[in-house]
């Protein structure tokens, strides 16, 4: 792509140079005579002091937001913020994927994964060829890797929706982070629906979100600044109505296991429990149609994350409830409430809770289950969130035996 392509609609000062441009980095070691290197200031390193680097592996192109000193055959794009930037040249470089894709962004505290499976799992075996993208990893066909964040860079998101929809994958689900709506690297993506789990404190400390009020306010950002056609949103936790308000999404639906009056409604719900699994069933009612639906994961959370699932199916999709309640019976999702039968008759369950709401809210659901005797062995990322520790050190003592 031409540089003047790429660059079309940004404010130039000076004349844009004849050049293709074949890839975007933030990385000094990566820039070269066909790279355009973007500046980014980030928590531990400036890539404004690396651009010198940059220069003398070859590269002539750049976009900063502050002043660089270079010499004068480089050309450099000065602009407000260069995480938006980076954003919206991803998508041009790779040719915009998310508008030829049928694009679902899921935030909130918890369930983003759980419910970004099982929509993927709902609409694969419904016909519908469907990527994933989240914690656990990049995910589509045959092909499956690691991914170093919940939500990629924003480089690394539009090549992988690039490759996705040249393997002919029609539709895709992305669990969308408070850190990647805070650094824009889904910024530009065409998101045909956004789906809201719930929201509690986290994220909260160094090199992360100052407090409550910003890591909240970038989570609204999804229902207010990727103009989706439909939001789907689970009303019993009371976040839902700000992430709401304000937004000018067309077609809003609502989930819950409390309220019956909302758009889809799970009643009846029932542990269950036998020597190789744990699970829950419940009802599922749109007020025209009621369905039994049985899902091999454990408690009222879990019925939450399905009803999500289930109403993008239904209302996005076109997937009709009978149908989405039936496949969800042997979906399974890697790390979330993940059973397995250990050789004393004894039963594991591994779960990602790293935060103590999340933990506590497992080892309550574990209880519920009536075990004989509850071990938890849980830990804590380095580097982030300290406080975490002594929150889910205090969960594990009140609810375990061991």
């Amino acid at each position: 792509m031409t540089l003047a392509q790429l660059l079309d609609g940004f404010p130039c000062a000076d004349p844009i140079p004849t050049r293709d441009i074949l890839s975007l980095t933030e990385s000094s070691a990566q820039a070269n005579s066909s790279a355009l290197f973007v500046c980014i200031e980030g928590a531990r390193a400036d890539g404004h002091n690396f651009a010198q680097e940059a220069y003398k592996n070859g590269c002539r192109t750049f976009v900063a937001q502050k002043k660089l000193s270079l010499p004068h055959d480089a050309f450099v794009l000065s602009v407000s913020n260069t995480r938006y930037a980076l954003a919206i040249l991803a998508c041009r470089l790779y040719g915009e994927p998310s508008r030829q894709m049928r694009l679902i962004g899921i935030t909130g505290t918890k369930g983003k994964t759980t419910t970004a499976q099982l929509i993927s799992h709902l609409l694969n075996r419904s016909g519908i060829s469907c990527g994933y993208i989240g914690t656990n990893g990049i995910s589509y066909g045959n092909i499956s890797m690691p991914s170093r964040n919940t939500t990629p860079d924003a480089v690394t998101l539009q090549q992988t929706l690039s490759d996705m929809l040249c393997a002919g994958v029609k539709a895709a689900v992305i669990e969308v982070s408070s850190q990647a709506l805070m650094q824009y690297r889904a910024d530009g993506i065409g998101f045909e629906g956004v789906i809201f789990t719930n929201l509690s404190p986290d994220h909260i400390g160094q090199n992360e979100h100052p407090d409550f009020a910003s890591y909240r306010a970038c989570k609204k950002r999804l229902f207010t600044d990727f103009g989706a056609k439909y939001a789907i949103a689970n009303i019993d936790d009371p976040a839902s109505r700000e992430m709401l308000c304000g937004t000018a999404i067309p077609h809003i639906i609502s989930c819950s296991v409390r309220q019956s009056n909302a758009d889809l409604y799970a009643s009846h719900l029932r542990l269950l429990r036998n020597d190789t699994a744990l699970g829950i069933s419940f009802s599922v009612s749109d007020h025209r149609m009621t369905c039994d639906c049985t899902l091999p994961l454990t408690g009222k959370v879990n019925a939450e994350n399905a009803l999500l699932a289930i109403a993008t199916a239904i209302h996005i999709f076109g997937i009709p409830m009978r149908d989405a309640v039936t496949l969800l019976a042997d979906a399974t999702v890697t790390g979330r409430s993940e059973f397995l039968p250990l050789p004393n008759g004894a039963c594991a369950v591994i779960d990602y809770a790293h935060n103590e709401a999340s933990l506590r809210q497992l080892l309550v659901t574990l209880r519920e289950y009536q075990p004989a005797r509850l071990i938890a062995l849980f830990g804590s990322i380095g580097g982030r969130a300290q406080m975490r520790r002594q929150e889910m050190g205090k969960a594990a003592a009140e609810l375990c035996d061991l």
